[in-house]
């Protein structure tokens, strides 16, 4: 199987290129450059590989959580790709791409939403593939926490974020951190090849970004009230 993997959904821009299990990436600190970069990163890897985007088997991107605009950027370069080669697109979480590469089997992933609010799941290994055991949602640190049941890592740059809130509360629960991860085409291309062969590939019509913030005005006060109401 032969994929192209895109990610757009945070400060980092990453693109990828699986090919039956062999995996080529390419990740730059794109700031708000993401739509300039992306696409010449792809023609990279493409032109490095000696393959045309017609002779792959479908196109994986960062659905998110993650930032709005990168979000966007992903999931319209794929489908603007994958209607030029009349190729399947499948949707990769962000959170579930941190779990990927913590090298552990139950992870805690917690990504800086900005706001003084996290994104965050829980994943415990299933087979070759991952299951939430809480599923992703967008939260103030403060909500939180870590599913019982053995060893679990956290891994995500939450930690670094809002690790003043996130560490108190919850080192002690868990077996190490690890605040360095981020979302990363390289991550999401397995997690992709696995949805493919699961026959999750769709047409690209139907891809959609993940949006877990439903009010970008509301203040930091005004989540709280809400979440506490």
């Amino acid at each position: 199987m032969k994929l192209l993997v895109l990610d757009t959904s945070t400060e980092y821009c990453s693109a990828a290129l699986w090919l039956d299990g062999q995996i080529q990436s390419r990740r730059v600190l794109a700031g708000q450059q993401h739509s300039s970069l992306l696409l010449p990163m792809v023609d990279e890897l493409l032109r490095e590989s000696d393959i045309g985007l017609r002779q792959l088997d479908g196109i994986g991107y960062g659905a998110g959580p993650g930032s709005f605009t990168g979000l966007r950027i992903a999931c319209a370069v794929t489908q603007g790709l994958a209607f030029g080669a009349d190729l399947a697109v499948v949707g990769v979480s962000t959170l579930e791409s941190i779990a990927e590469q913590a090298g552990a089997e139950q992870v805690l992933t917690v990504l800086d939403a900005r706001m003084a609010e996290v994104y965050w799941a829980a994943y415990r290994r299933d087979g070759t593939g991952w299951r939430a055991v809480s599923e992703p949602q967008l939260a103030l640190p403060e909500s939180v926490a870590v599913p019982s049941g053995g060893e679990w890592v956290g891994a995500g740059n939450g930690f670094a974020a809002l690790g003043e809130v996130l560490r108190p509360r919850l080192a002690a629960q868990l077996a190490r951190i690890d605040d360095t991860l981020m979302p990363d085409a390289a991550a999401m291309a397995p997690l992709a090849a696995q949805a493919f062969e699961r026959g999750e590939g769709m047409d690209a019509a139907l891809a959609a970004p993940i949006y877990l913030r439903d009010k970008v005005a509301l203040t930091v006060d005004e989540r709280r009230a809400k979440k506490s109401a």
